[in-house]
């Protein structure tokens, strides 16, 4: 895939910025929304012109000014700043004299280290715990049905809360460690069960069922309010 630099441009509803990509496997113009980063992504074949691409985002600009307003506020991981660990809000507390670098404590997060270090560290224990968290969970679940992965990793994915790769590696969003505690069981139980069944039919599902209770109402959370895990860091 190739990416070219992000842009900001004029829609009627107000500036947006517009990140422009090329895929080989792409068969059609696409538009989406990145969360994440709070742009529209024009996605374009290989023939397929700028001008094409343009043509469609154009078309569809009250859409993706409608979605660019519905997400959440961006949170930065700042001082004082709240985050929630498996679902509890914990706030994030600079104690630059301290010593380590970062850990939970009656609900907050310190951070030691100077002020510009606040967001990395920050990021880097909340990735730490979720490899901790859910690595755990995955290998309690596949030892249930007995299989194993050959890897367990996380991601900062954009688009899918985690995989299951054709070698049996599975890949998990870090974000999740912010999720409810059954929600990652949920996305947990998804990828494992894909270590015995590499497609989404009865026998997949009811796999799942067998993994966790939690199918209905991860889906449901992730439909609703996953958007705002991908605003915050």
């Amino acid at each position: 895939m190739e990416e070219f630099p992000p842009e900001t441009l004029a829609l009627p509803a107000g500036p947006a910025r517009v990140c422009w990509r090329r895929n080989k496997r792409a068969r059609r113009i696409s538009l989406r929304i990145d969360p994440t980063g709070g742009a529209v992504v024009v996605t374009l074949p290989m023939r397929a012109s700028r001008k094409a691409g343009m043509a469609l985002l154009m078309g569809h600009a009250d859409w993706v000014s409608d979605r660019l307003a519905a997400l959440p506020e961006a949170v930065a991981l700042t001082d004082g700043a709240t985050v929630p660990i498996c679902g509890v809000p914990h706030r994030i507390r600079h104690v630059p004299q301290a010593r380590g670098a970062a850990w939970l404590l009656d609900e907050e997060l310190h951070v030691t280290g100077a002020p510009e270090f606040v967001e990395r560290r920050a990021r880097d224990f909340l990735r730490q715990e979720a490899k901790r968290r859910l690595g755990a969970l995955a290998m309690a679940k596949s030892g249930l049905i007995g299989v194993s992965p050959k890897r367990v990793t996380v991601k900062d994915t954009r688009t899918r809360w985690g995989s299951c790769a054709p070698d049996r590696s599975l890949m998990l969003s870090w974000r999740l460690v912010m999720a409810p505690t059954f929600v990652q069981d949920y996305v947990v139980a998804h990828e494992v069960a894909h270590l015995r069944h590499m497609n989404h039919g009865r026998q997949f599902w009811a796999l799942v069922d067998e993994l966790t209770p939690h199918t209905k109402s991860g889906i449901a959370w992730l439909r609703t309010e996953g958007a705002r895990l991908l605003r915050i860091g």
